[in-house]
């Protein structure tokens, strides 16, 4: 590879990072530039969420969420190990209330079986008390291997290798616009243009809008959706040894309250899922007119909203009431009746969306001939950045582009 070619990578968040370090692990000579507008890395959906290692449980055998969730989980351990990141293999249930969700936990067994998930099994009552003696439940799929660590430390130590291995990091930069030039790209940003053979834009809630300023395609859009989540009070920090997660319901969305354990010790509750007033806002009302006048202008959002009314009621109960929330919780851990808890920053999911007003559920890249943007990577997308990285430069290598 010349020594002259040069990247730019927009955003420091967990797969800027990781697309960045895998750049300089393969081609050491290559000039790299992330470009981050915050004065920190992980910012926003990275330091944002429940720090959940998934295990592949619920993803469509075959597809890139299955295939890359895997292999992240790999590389995600070998990092922490070589790095002394807390990491633990906490383990999680998914547990069925009732015959209806027995049958649907019954699918997710048969998926994550195809997915090649190690370790898991099937659980009666007593299997279930046995992991966890606090939860209840008619049935539940275990997954040993599932983990949880801290996606902010991650960032941080591939943001460490990259600028080791030479590698520009440049905070408080943010990218006004993207211009395929006939032989690469410039960036114009808030403090000047930089120059690039290369970009990989890794813009998380901004992706759309970078994308559409860059020439791509306007579709799929990104609504926002946050999600609450919930610390219990001190006491409660050991009622469960690891996760517990209700069975995903098809009529639904998204996932539904959940416990999760986090790596201080912490036992949190949440999240919910509710449209978000903003893509960055993460305190108080949330309100950015920019970002909520985008979304009631999207036709797709309101096909969506039309189908999902069930889901919007459900989950404003638990945006309205802590105690709905936490009751909601109780249903798998019983002893959670009349708990506390301290209401955290909440996170915002940078959801992509078509022009039918239907989720994209699987991860998406669009690749164009100086520019590769990444159009969704919802969860599991932290679990799997090291491996989108891989994914993304051995694409950009079989396009001789790297």
């Amino acid at each position: 590879m010349p020594q002259t070619k040069s990247f730019a990578v927009v955003g420091a968040g967990i797969i800027g990072a990781a697309v960045s370090r895998e750049l300089l692990t393969r081609y050491p000579e290559a000039s790299i530039t992330i470009v981050e507008k915050e004065h920190s890395a992980a910012a926003h959906q990275t330091g944002h969420n429940s720090g959940v290692v998934h295990a592949g449980l619920y993803y469509e055998p075959g597809g890139l969420k299955a295939k890359l969730c895997r292999r992240g989980v790999e590389l995600l351990k070998e990092l922490a190990v070589s790095r002394s990141l807390p990491y633990e293999e906490c383990g999680k249930l998914v547990v069925a209330l009732d015959p209806e969700e027995e049958q649907r936990l019954e699918n997710i067994f048969e998926r994550a079986q195809a997915n090649g998930v190690p370790g898991i099994s099937m659980l009666g009552p007593d299997g279930i008390k046995a992991i966890e003696p606090n939860a209840t439940g008619r049935m539940a799929l275990h997954s040993p291997g599932t983990a949880i660590i801290s996606y902010a430390a991650v960032t941080d130590a591939l943001i460490d290798e990259v600028r080791l291995a030479g590698g520009d990091v440049r905070f408080g930069c943010t990218v006004e616009r993207i211009e395929e030039l006939a032989t690469g790209v410039r960036l114009h940003t808030s403090t000047g243009q930089i120059r690039a053979d290369h970009v990989i834009v890794c813009a998380g809630s901004q992706s759309d809008r970078l994308a559409r300023g860059s020439g791509a395609s306007a579709q799929p859009s990104v609504v926002p959706f946050f999600g609450q989540y919930f610390q219990l009070e001190e006491s409660y920090r050991t009622i469960l040894n690891g996760l517990v997660y209700p069975v995903p319901d098809p009529k639904y969305p998204f996932l539904g309250v959940h416990l999760t354990k986090r790596v201080d010790g912490q036992m949190m509750v949440g999240p919910n899922a509710f449209l978000s007033l903003s893509r960055e806002k993460y305190r108080g009302l949330g309100l950015d007119f920019k970002d909520l006048g985008e979304v009631l202008a999207n036709t797709g959002f309101w096909k969506f909203a039309a189908r999902n009314m069930p889901t919007a009621v459900r989950e404003a109960r638990t945006v309205i009431s802590e105690q709905f929330f936490l009751k909601e919780a109780a249903k798998y851990a019983p002893s959670l009746e009349g708990a506390k808890a301290t209401r955290l920053t909440r996170g915002i999911r940078a959801q992509a969306m078509d022009a039918d007003g239907k989720l994209l559920d699987d991860f998406a890249i669009d690749y164009r001939e100086h520019a590769t943007h990444i159009r969704n990577a919802p969860s599991p997308g932290a679990t799997s950045s090291l491996a989108i990285a891989e994914y993304i430069v051995d694409s950009l290598a079989r396009k001789s582009i790297a």
